[in-house]
């Protein structure tokens, strides 16, 4: 890789010698050398000629960030629209926005934003006294890309132990201080990973992590997810293991939460995103024991409240759409569970607040909410002010007012306030978005999917827009580990519309949207699936007139990044722009990245069978880019310190484009430095990303010009 080195750190990376030339004759792409690397799986040889990429922290590796970055970024330079997309995002991001509040102590806390702050502010409030800042994260590095992640308050609300994420990693570090003065009142706890901070009292934490790998933090985790407790004022090198770190008990996911009246520990154990054990410790006890609810992994089970020995779990276990059931401390197990609200056609989730469970099902990926008693019993449907997403309804059992947000594709987040006892809901704070929802549709579709599937799809645009296939459009789907997108407001979108575009959200299968069947359907040797949903939505968009091939892109993030990347080399000739972001997109060697084997219930692996290794490879995105084909104008986006989904799957995949590519279309990847999977994220680097991202797109499809007007 000398000479590769040499040229990058001459910076004349366009026109040296050891540059590569793409068959557009405006694109010089940096070199990637090759290496002589193959794995053999099965007795199938695979090359990796890009393997040197992985080691993120290399001189090599740093040098090729630079280049890639450098092309990237004069190539965005030169599009006419950037700018002025760029001042329109910053423009209408530019109004405050607020949280719903919550009381702790004698305080009650709001997160606020006054309009273009990187990172929320976390405020709070004693009486009829002026509101006063609490924790201030766009203080806390000079570049505001340390973020906080989390906040967790002791039983009193005297003392709060906050969660910080640097750089965007999943590690994290917790610092405890005294509510009242703020001083921070021991050691930084470090070194913290896929954790919760769940107190007992006001005298200590349940906390989660692994033993941090020697070397790069790129390495793979091990499956020793440990819980830990931290009593104040001890040593976090003395914290005692409270569950795992045994050949007994190896789990990758492992969590500690304690229930309201401090008398129950709860433990979820996994090995991968889906199905977890679940054991209960009553810490009124001396000596707690462990004691078993569920031993195995074939269900998604929690316990969601207590009344004394009373416990109310919400499961899948012989119910793919969940239900609640209740059961007593002393008959722990499934056979001796009560339905207290059963299973129904649509899936379900539940909170608690004010006495209540509030129950959410979902109705074709929109909220339909239902409060009911202990007992299960209906008290009243909670009226919505339309077809959209419903957050928060949760609270204190002695909340006389819960607060709830609501959203949908067109419609900014509204936050209401709720009375539990009336069921009246009203305005607590209004969206002071400069949006028009008015002149904008959202309207729900189903469409067939390749095997006779029935897929939803919701699409929005402006009110009017001529369906001639002309109206550049954004495609989005996600399709993976139980996830499900339902409808929302997003700023940046907002622009989009504004532009005459189209956004088209498929609910595809691996999703959540229709319970664990329509996940199940998309996972391992059944992942096929979600790409095929995913080109039938694209195919429908451009039957109804919508978007023309000319005029659609496609986009995901993480998982989403991946269906992106498999539908683009799939079928290339079905979109114009393609828009895999921070993806995983190397199938045979992802689970060797950090958390990636966790990810092996949704994915399998390459280890597993040789009719996966085969599956797997068969799709693998990295895997079947090829020599001679026209792929769609694409612009990969990743972040340098991505420790979630490594940025070597990435630059992997840019690497094999920008060296195949026969077409014109350009093949860029953005790399964002000092940043990691997206959460945390500073608010100026979102503006950035998006303007880049629409101004690609719209420049691709032939557009450059603005509508400045909403």
């Amino acid at each position: 890789m000398n000479k590769t080195l040499l040229c990058l750190s001459a910076a004349l990376i366009i026109g040296c010698d050891g540059v590569q030339q793409s068959k557009s004759p405006a694109i010089s792409y940096p070199v990637t050398d090759t290496v002589n690397v193959t794995d053999t799986y099965f007795g199938h040889e695979v090359a990796d000629p890009y393997r040197w990429l992985e080691d993120d922290r290399s001189a090599e590796t740093e040098a090729w960030v630079i280049a890639q970055n450098e092309v990237t970024f004069g190539y965005l330079n030169t599009i006419p629209t950037r700018d002025a997309l760029k001042d329109r995002l910053t423009e209408i991001w530019n109004y405050e926005k607020v949280g719903a509040p919550f009381i702790e102590g004698d305080y009650t806390y709001f997160y606020r934003n006054d309009g273009l702050q990187n990172q929320y502010v976390l405020w709070r409030q004693k009486g009829d006294q002026e509101p006063e800042v609490f924790l201030d994260p766009n203080t806390f590095s000079e570049d505001g890309t340390t973020s906080l992640a989390s906040v967790s308050f002791s039983e009193d609300g005297s003392i709060v132990a906050y969660a910080i994420s640097e750089g965007g990693s999943d590690w994290r570090k917790i610092i405890v201080i005294d509510a009242e003065t703020k001083a921070q009142i021991e050691d930084t706890l470090v070194d913290v990973k896929f954790s919760g901070i769940s107190w007992l009292g006001n005298e200590g934490f349940y906390y989660s992590s692994y033993d941090k790998p020697e070397g790069s933090e790129l390495s793979a985790m091990t499956d020793q997810h440990k819980l830990y407790y931290h009593e104040l004022g001890t040593s976090q090198s003395n914290d005692p293991v409270v569950f795992g770190g045994t050949d007994a008990e190896k789990h990758r996911y492992v969590g500690g939460y304690v229930s309201d009246d401090n008398r129950f520990l709860f433990i979820s154990a996994s090995v991968s995103t889906s199905g977890n054990k679940l054991f209960l410790m009553d810490l009124t006890q001396d000596e707690p024991k462990l004691e078993v609810i569920l031993d195995d992994t074939s269900s998604d089970t929690y316990v969601i409240d207590n009344d004394g020995s009373t416990l109310y779990l919400v499961t899948n276990l012989d119910a793919p759409n969940g239900r609640l059931v209740k059961t007593t401390a002393d008959a722990l197990t499934p056979a001796n569970w009560v339905d207290v609200i059963p299973e129904t056609e649509n899936v379900l989730s539940l909170s608690t607040g004010s006495g209540y469970f509030f129950a959410e099902y979902m109705v074709d990926a929109v909220s339909k909410v239902e409060q009911r008693n202990y007992d299960g019993s209906l008290v009243r449907n909670i009226e919505l002010p339309g077809p959209g997403t419903v957050s928060g309804l949760g609270g204190k059992d002695d909340a006389d007012v819960l607060y709830y947000s609501f959203t949908n594709y067109n419609t900014p987040s509204t936050t209401f306030a709720l009375n539990p006892e009336t069921g009246a809901s009203e305005v607590y704070r209004a969206s002071g978005v400069d949006f028009d929802s008015s002149q904008y549709v959202s309207e729900q579709v189903f469409y067939t999917s390749k095997d006779g599937t029935r897929v939803p799809m919701i699409i929005t645009h402006k009110r009017g827009i001529e369906l001639d296939g002309t109206n550049p459009t954004i495609l989005y789907g996600y399709g993976g580990f139980n996830v499900s997108l339902t409808p929302s407001f997003s700023v940046a979108n907002a622009v989009w519309l504004e532009q005459g575009g189209v956004y088209a959200v498929a609910n595809l299968r691996g999703g959540g949207e229709y319970g664990k069947t329509w996940h199940d359907a998309g996972t391992q040797m059944q992942k096929q699936n979600v790409f095929d949903d995913f080109i039938a939505a694209a195919e429908y968009l451009s039957e109804a007139g919508y978007a023309d091939s000319d005029h659609l892109a496609i986009r995901g993030g993480s998982n989403g990044g991946l269906l992106v990347g498999a539908v683009m080399t799939q079928r290339p000739e079905l979109v114009q722009v393609a828009l895999p972001a921070v993806g995983v997109l190397d199938m045979l060697r992802y689970h060797t990245f950090t958390a990636g084997a966790g990810w092996a219930y949704d994915y399998g692996t390459s280890e597993q069978s040789e009719d996966m290794f085969k599956y797997l490879l068969g799709y693998s995105p990295v895997h079947n880019v090829r020599e001679g084909v026209s792929y769609p104008a694409t612009l990969i986006t990743t972040g340098d310190h991505d420790d979630r989904v490594v940025p070597a799957h990435s630059f992997k995949f840019a690497a094999e484009l920008q060296a195949k590519q026969s077409g014109n279309a350009p093949v860029m990847i953005r790399i964002e430095t000092n940043a990691g999977h997206g959460a945390g994220t500073p608010v100026s680097k979102r503006i950035e990303q998006a303007a880049d991202i629409f101004a690609f797109t719209l420049h691709n499809m032939g557009i450059d010009e603005v509508n400045l007007t909403n």
